[in-house]
């Protein structure tokens, strides 16, 4: 399907692109679209945020450019919470996202328009980039594939960061193949990226056999998703994989050490953001310093950046790092060696993604800041342990509404996810939505 010639309509419909090229032809082997927080030399990159309005980088990201390089042509930049901060998307200084299933309800985020737009784009691929989740919920929201790999496995040079040691940028797609043929593209030693370059060649074990289902993940689900837990559980048996019911008890914990660890790092991150190098720049010059900052900062942040920015510095202050910084840190080894110990007698761990399906958006609007961090009790564990994690779609509500299950391997054994991935699309039947414009 050659979807560029109505690419804008599509566009003006769904909300899935900040920028997109102008193109309504291509010869390129294939078309990809990549997240708003990875750089790009021929689309302005704004990483969600109005702060950054009008930037546009002098260089590609390195996962960018390998697939230009592969043949792939970029036809646009995805929509985002700004900086990647927030669980629907809606968190964006710019357009938000809707989903392809049902318009009033949300994409999931951070990485929403990634999987509106493959979704809803026949044959698309597109780059996403996780922190606490980013890939997965998303994927899970809109009936989509998306994995987010072993940290360190993508190289980060391009990337504007969140949490530098929690962002890993990964692939969605409606098709379960294209994960292990895009990672195969994207993955690799970078020296520009020092923390990509200790890596293992191959994906690790090839085969699921076995899977552990923390009785911790199950707790606090909708009554559609545990129901379509049950049944896609049964099916794994169906299908040869043992399914055992193990304790967990460190998942409990991983939800509050993440929010400081990611506050913390993400209010450093964005302190170079002062109206002085990158984007917006048309403040007062004739204020002092701090006041121009300060100015220019309340303007262009959106409320959730500034209250994560206020979360991190009071974190990482002198009298609180101790308490909170270095204890998050503590938690975190505690989460990892959690499922060291549960992955060395399994190939994997098994939970939903979500604890419900896609809401409403005027469900999101009467939501808390904490309801929308709770909902992320599922993927964040992974995420602060580093290893690598998928969300396939398994089955829909009674609105038709997709439903994703989350897989989660050893480090640098991404294999184990490709392969039940492509095994269940060939039992699984994928219902796409119906794109008009």
């Amino acid at each position: 399907m050659n979807y560029l010639p109505k690419l804008k309509q599509i566009n003006d419909k769904y909300r899935m692109f900040h920028a997109m090229t102008p193109d309504t032809e291509s010869d390129a082997k294939f078309l990809f679209s990549a997240k708003d927080n990875l750089t790009s030399i021929d689309m302005e990159t704004c990483a969600g945020s109005r702060i950054l309005g009008g930037y546009r980088p002098a260089f590609d990201a390195t996962a960018i450019a390998k697939l230009r390089d592969a043949g792939g042509k970029l036809i646009g930049k995805t929509n985002m919470d700004e900086f990647g901060f927030g669980t629907f998307s809606t968190n964006s200084g710019w357009e938000i996202p809707r989903n392809p299933h049902d318009l009033e309800r949300a994409c999931g985020g951070s990485s929403g328009g990634s999987a509106c737009a493959a979704s809803a784009l026949e044959g698309h691929v597109s780059l996403g980039v996780s922190t606490g989740g980013s890939i997965c919920c998303p994927a899970s929201f809109c009936g989509v594939y998306g994995i987010a790999p072993t940290y360190g496995r993508v190289s980060r040079y391009g990337l504007i960061d969140y949490g530098n040691s929690l962002d890993k940028i990964g692939v969605l797609s409606s098709d379960a193949r294209d994960l292990r043929r895009y990672m195969d593209v994207i993955k690799g030693k970078d020296p520009k990226d020092p923390t990509s370059c200790v890596q293992p060649d191959g994906w690790g074990e090839a085969s699921l056999k076995s899977v552990a289902v923390p009785k911790e993940g199950i707790e606090g689900l909708s009554k559609d998703v545990e129901s379509a837990f049950r049944k896609f559980a049964d099916e794994m048996v169906r299908m040869g994989v043992d399914v055992d019911y193990v304790d967990m008890p460190s998942l409990k914990y991983a939800m509050p050490a993440y929010y400081v660890l990611a506050t913390s790092e993400a209010s450093t991150n964005l302190a170079r953001y002062v109206g002085m190098r990158y984007g917006q720049q048309e403040g007062d010059l004739s204020l002092k310093f701090d006041d121009y900052f300060s100015s220019f900062r309340s303007k262009y942040f959106g409320d959730e950046a500034k209250r994560r920015i206020l979360l991190g510095t009071f974190t990482r202050m002198a009298g609180y790092s101790d308490r909170y910084y270095a204890k998050a840190r503590q938690v975190r080894n505690v989460v990892i060696n959690d499922y060291k110990r549960v992955l060395a007698d399994h190939d994997a761990v098994l939970a939903p993604t979500m604890p419900f399906t896609a809401p409403r958006f005027d469900e999101i609007s009467k939501m808390s800041a904490l309801d929308s961090y709770k909902a992320d009790y599922l993927t964040v564990p992974a995420n602060l342990a580093g290893t690598p994690h998928m969300s396939l779609p398994c089955g829909y509500d009674p609105n038709g509404m997709p439903v994703g299950m989350q897989f989660v391997a050893d480090h640098w054994n991404e294999g184990v996810l490709f392969d039940i991935a492509e095994r269940w699309q060939s039992e699984f039947e994928l219902k796409r939505p119906e794109v008009s414009v």
